[in-house]
């Protein structure tokens, strides 16, 4: 996951730092600018789309000559990375595919606000390995603040925010997944005398998860997005149902919208809890008429199964753990 991160990063950052002179489209939507700005080829494109005052101050500072050595990095990223393609429309900004590990990345638009001479592009990663999401609750969401100067759109800000649910099963997972044994405790007696190692079976059998009550929390979820779904369809009925988590998010709008309906929480809305992993997909129109909703547990192991709907309600679930099997042959829940 994180060198899922690093690897995106590596993406804007090596974009960014293409520099020449190129006339920009000036009826470029605040969206298609950001794409030129950072993933375009061609030198000139970042430097462009910077405000007018940066651009002054880093000529005055003799500062554009360190970045000139950058020039080429985009296109050597690019012909790196496998069926690489940026969207000017739609929920993905940008889609590609490691060829060493064959994991799939993607720069999802959570939220484009336009106000006029400035618009908002909120923007999260994600990655896919095997098929199957890989997000963690900590995933950085940026947002890149953009400002029309001389009919031109130019990056005026970027922010940057990390969510940190400090109650969340997931996050703390990760923390206590990180936990190692320390080889000086290998030695001490405990239990008795009997040496750390030879304990070891007795704590880590105290930790396998209650799959009974995990299965139930999941259903329960999973009962709450079906709802959340039906009652977005009757709100948004231009859009219909929809297939990205967060827009039935429950946090962070002043009033629900159809990027954030305020339906479920956002713990729920990141797509990983109870350790399971939340999808929904199947939406293949506008507006949307169906949708699939899948919970596939994100570790092998302890028997734990998989569950799948769709816009029909019904609960299905599949003791392979697999998302694909349960569409297909899935048994209704009871």
């Amino acid at each position: 996951m994180r060198k899922g991160i690093v690897y995106l990063s590596l993406l804007i950052v090596s974009a960014g730092c293409s520099w020449a002179q190129q006339d920009s489209t000036p009826h470029q939507t605040a969206r298609q600018a950001l794409i030129e700005m950072l993933f375009s080829k061609t030198k000139g494109t970042f430097w462009n789309h910077l405000p007018e005052e940066t651009r002054a101050a880093l000529e005055k500072s003799g500062a554009v000559a360190a970045f000139q050595q950058y020039s080429a990095m985009m296109s050597q990223v690019q012909t790196q990375t496998q069926n690489f393609q940026t969207f000017e429309t739609g929920p993905v900004m940008l889609a590609g595919q490691d060829p060493k590990t064959g994991n799939k990345y993607e720069m999802i638009v959570e939220h484009d606000t336009p106000r006029g001479e400035r618009d908002d592009i909120e923007v999260s990663f994600r990655t896919y390995k095997d098929g199957q999401p890989q997000r963690t609750p900590y995933m950085p969401n940026v947002t890149f603040s953009m400002k029309k100067e001389t009919e031109l759109w130019t990056l005026n800000e970027i922010s940057i925010t990390i969510h940190l649910p400090l109650a969340d099963p997931d996050m703390l997972k990760a923390i206590t997944d990180q936990m190692h044994w320390k080889p000086e405790m290998h030695a001490q007696p405990a239990f008795g005398g009997a040496s750390m190692d030879s304990a070891r079976p007795m704590l880590t059998a105290g930790t396998v998860p209650n799959t009974a009550n995990s299965e139930a929390q999941v259903i329960a979820a999973m009962r709450t997005i079906l709802s959340a779904e039906a009652t977005y369809a009757s709100t948004y009925p231009s859009v219909g149902f929809t297939c990205t988590l967060s827009n039935l998010d429950g946090f962070g709008a002043d009033e629900p919208n159809p990027h954030q309906a305020m339906l479920i929480s956002s713990s729920l809305a990141g797509g990983r809890k109870y350790g399971y992993v939340f999808t929904l997909s199947g939406c293949t129109a506008t507006p949307a008429v169906k949708f699939m909703l899948s919970a596939a547990p994100y570790e092998t192991g302890f028997g734990r199964k998989a569950y799948c709907a769709d816009s029909s309600g019904v609960i299905r679930s599949s003791d392979d753990g697999n998302a694909s099997s349960c569409f297909a042959t899935g048994s209704p829940v009871q």
